[in-house]
C-alpha cells in the first residue's frame, strides 16, 4: 500500500473515531470539504503542514496519520 493510501485510510479512521463529518473536519481545519474527500480517496497528497493541521484538529500525533499499522 502506498503511503498516500495509508494516510487516506488513517485520516478516515481517526475522523470517524472523533465523530466528525468531512464537513466538520474541513471547517475546523479551515479547508474545503472536497479537499478532505480527495485526501480520503488518496487523490491528493497532503503537505507536512496539512498533516500537522489535520492531526491537531483530530487531537492526535501527526505520526498516527502516516502509520502503516494501527
Amino acid at each position: 500500500m502506498e503511503l498516500r493510501e495509508v494516510f487516506a485510510r488513517n485520516l478516515r479512521y481517526y475522523r470517524r473515531k472523533k465523530g466528525l463529518s468531512q464537513e466538520a473536519l474541513a471547517h475546523e481545519a479551515d479547508i474545503d470539504r472536497t479537499y478532505v474527500s480527495a485526501l480520503e480517496r488518496a487523490n491528493y497528497a497532503a503537505s507536512i503542514d496539512m498533516i500537522g493541521k489535520l492531526a491537531q484538529v483530530l487531537d492526535i500525533d501527526p505520526m498516527l496519520l502516516l502509520q502503516r499499522e494501527r
